[in-house]
């Protein structure tokens, strides 16, 4: 192989070096286009070497030589690799790699050669690149992608079946034949499986049975081609045998016991048989049923799906006192098993079942159910209906007593002995209930007169049939109206009639007025319906506005019966087309409903609590009012005697009509009420001249005045408001406040707000806004 290497080498060499001098040629020239010089070309082998040498370093690449003729030229190389793996001798122009190489980490290395004169570092030639390659030797062994691989098959799948594929890699050069061939071999289950050069691993025997043996792990190993080193890997692979349904179910055991009590449920749960399927859950589908017995009417197996138990269920109500034991054979089956592979053993498993019955205290049987009464109503003389019977099933054969339990309608309407007898306390209403159903309890009564708390039911169904007891009623339609131009024969509105009775299919209403003297017919239209229509037509809606029509019905009922009702007709404006445009509206009944009354004396009573409060509040507020001005009249004497004075005296010349001794006496003993400081700055009288005698009243009267106009918080004690009439020689008149309060003058006393502090009282008094509240 090494000769075959070598001789392609040699054979491409030259071919090589042509091109790269070529090519060395046009640089060159474009270079040195303005330069007549000889023509020079680059020479050397083309440059190999194997990978992984194991002759001692450096080892020779090949030669870079160049056509020039210079003592000073110098070879040098560049690039990545250049001057650490690879160097030059600088004379000869010889290769050399310092370190062994690897082809599977770098296949070529790309360097560039230069001459240069070694005495000016000029280029001699143009640079020019060169490739080295490494050339591969089966070095590597082929290494699979995984340790382990998975895979698996049907069981019992014939010879030949794919399982899985294994892959391994060679890292050596592939264009090399058989570097990077791979082939594998099974060294471990190679009786069960096989693997051809692609990987592929199959079965090699058509009875795998997984039953037997669910998993296999082989080994297969991986090698490079024939004549190699034989160096190799191994790698696992787990083979799983994947279920198919090729067994058949067994029973466990040969035969099967149960005991059950007679009072089962039909569809109760008896006992379970149990079968032994060694497929998967999903390749069980086990069937039931029975071989040998009679009793294929009383029992029936199904097989619970998710553990593939038969469930024996019975299919109609045991009993003790009949049949105590049941004894049958059942077989359990699988219709989807896969024949093909159906192994020896048989199709089926047959097992004994044996059902036991135990007796227990049942509660009493009704002979009859359900029970069914007919009955007319509102008839006096039937008491008894009938009567429901039961019995005791056990050997006992004890009493029994009756007991109504439930009733529909609910009420005392129908009722029942303790011996079962069916009776009516009163006559019955079909109209209230066309039926009545009433649910009775039987109950045994023990040997000491207790009763079982076992219990069975019966319905009682009564039918109560129709009397011909209520008259027929009108169905009152929408309110109708008419024209008051309305022509003869207009039909007005078509009426029916209701009946509480049965009606027969042959039944029918018939239609009458009560009076012919009216504007109005009625027309039978012989379907339980009549026409009403007018009969003059023209009604004078000045006369009546409403019309009210007696109507009697009456059926065909044995005895016949007959009512009256009265339609209300309303009489209204027309236009030339004939639709209403005005008509009275009759006042409508308004019911009040007990929420809505509750509602409205709950305010009444809220309003009444209100001004009852308001009330009282006032009262107080005057209470307090009259106290304060009992307060101020006992301030002193003084004072009493200048409020209580009442007599008109003389005018200006009357000085007899009061004792001025006393007011002197009082200034002259210090008599007078304590002074409260007063929020409002005092106002400072200028100063006059004050006589005496009748002086010292007015002086007096002025000290009250500024005490009433600086302190607002004391009653105005001002004479001034207190006199009645000032006498007939008095130029100013009546200066009174109480007389002048009740005339009828239409003076504006408006402007005594600009007359200061001391006419502010008589301002609010006289004033447009007058405080109706002031006490003085």
């Amino acid at each position: 192989m090494n000769h075959l290497i070598l001789l392609f080498s040699l054979i491409l060499a030259p071919a090589f070096a042509h091109k790269q001098s070529q090519k060395t040629k046009e640089n060159f020239s474009s270079n040195n286009a303005s330069h007549k010089r000889l023509k020079r070309d680059w020479i050397w082998n083309q440059m190999h070497i194997k990978e992984e040498i194991d002759t001692p370093l450096p080892h020779h690449v090949g030669k870079i030589t160049s056509s020039v003729r210079n003592d000073n030229a110098k070879y040098i190389i560049e690039g990545e690799y250049a001057n650490t793996i690879f160097k030059v001798e600088e004379k000869s122009g010889d290769v050399y790699a310092f370190e062994r190489l690897d082809r599977e980490k770098k296949a070529e290395y790309e360097l560039t050669a230069l001459i240069i004169d070694r005495r000016n570092n000029q280029s001699l030639e143009p640079p020019s690149k060169f490739i080295i390659k490494v050339y591969d030797i089966n070095d590597n062994v082929p290494v699979f992608v995984q340790k382990v691989f998975n895979g698996s098959v049907p069981e019992m799948s014939p010879v030949g079946t794919s399982v899985t594929k294994v892959t391994a890699v060679d890292a050596d050069d592939p264009t090399v034949t058989g570097h990077a061939t791979v082939t594998y071999q099974v060294i471990k289950g190679n009786e069960y499986f096989t693997v051809d050069d692609s990987g592929v691993i199959s079965t090699t025997r058509a009875d795998l049975d997984r039953e037997s043996q669910s998993t296999y792990e082989i080994i297969v190993k991986a090698k490079d081609a024939p004549g190699s080193s034989g160096d190799s890997s191994t790698a696992t692979v787990i083979i799983t045998l994947t279920d198919i349904n090729d067994n058949f179910p067994v029973f466990k055991h040969p035969s099967f016991h149960f005991k059950v009590p007679e009072n089962i449920s039909v569809g109760g749960e008896v006992g379970r048989v149990k079968v032994e399927d060694v497929d998967e859950p999903q390749h069980r589908n086990t069937k039931y049923s029975f071989v040998r017995g009679d009793y294929r009417d009383t029992f029936e197996i199904i097989a619970n799906p998710f553990t593939n138990e038969g469930i024996i269920r019975p299919k109609k109500p045991l009993d003790f006192e009949k049949v105590a034991e049941y004894r049958f054979d059942i077989e359990a089956t699988d219709p989807t098993v896969d024949l093909r592979y159906f192994k020896s053993g048989g199709s089926r498993s047959i097992s004994r079942v044996t059902i036991e019955v135990t007796d227990v205290d049942e509660p009493p049987v009704f002979t009859k159910l359900p029970y069914e009464f007919k009955v007319r109503e509102n008839d006096p003389e039937i008491r008894t209906l009938g009567s429901v019977w039961a019995h005791d099933p056990d050997a006992a054969k004890r009493k029994i007593r009756f007991i109504r339990r439930r009733a529909s309608p609910n009420g005392d309407y129908i009722r029942v002995s303790d011996t079962g007898i069916i009776q009516l306390p009163m006559p019955l209403d079909r109209e209230f209930s066309s039926s009545y159903n009433i649910t009775v309890a039987a109950q045994e009564i023990l040997e000491d007169g207790r009763l079982s708390d076992r219990e069975s039911h019966a319905q009682v169904h009564v039918i109560v049939s129709d009397e011909n007891d209520n008259a027929p009623e009108l169905v009152y339609p929408e309110e109708p109206r008419v024209c008051e131009n309305a022509a003869p024969g207009k039909v007005i509105i078509r009426i029916s009639a209701t009946d509480k009775d049965e009606i027969s299919p042959r039944g029918f209403f018939k239609y009458s007025l009560a009076t012919e003297d009216s504007n109005f017919s009625l027309v039978e239209n012989y379907d339980n319906t009549a026409n009403i229509t007018i009969k003059y037509g023209q009604f004078n809606r000045e006369l009546a506005k409403i019309h009210y029509l007696p109507v009697i019905i009456s059926d065909n009922g044995d005895p016949e019966l007959s009512s009256t009702n009265t339609l209300v007709i309303n009489v209204c404006k027309c236009n030339e087309k004939g639709n209403f445009t005005f008509c009275e509206e009759r006042a409508k009944q308004v019911g009040v409903s007990v929420q809505a009354l509750v509602a409205i004396f709950i305010c009444i009573f809220t309003i009444i609590v209100f001004f009852a409060v308001i009330t009282l509040l006032i009262l107080l507020r005057k209470r307090h009012k009259k106290d304060l001005s009992s307060l101020g009249r006992n301030v002193a004497e003084i004072h009493e005697q200048l409020v209580t004075y009442d007599e008109e005296g003389g005018g200006e010349m009357d000085t007899t009509s009061y004792d001025v001794s006393v007011l002197n006496s009082v200034r002259k003993n210090g008599i007078k009420s304590e002074a409260v400081p007063s929020p409002y700055a005092q106002v400072q009288k200028p100063p006059g001249n004050i006589t005496s005698g009748a002086g010292e009243m007015e002086m007096m009267i002025e000290v009250k005045k500024d005490e009433a106009d600086n302190d607002r918080d004391l009653l105005p004690y001002d004479t001034l408001h207190i006199y009645g009439y000032e006498g007939a020689e008095s130029i100013a008149e009546s200066l009174s406040s109480l007389e002048s309060g009740s005339s009828d003058s239409d003076i504006d006393y408006d402007f005594l707000n600009d007359w200061g502090p001391r006419f502010k009282m008589l301002a609010e008094l006289y004033g447009s806004e007058s405080n109706e509240d002031f006490v003085y």
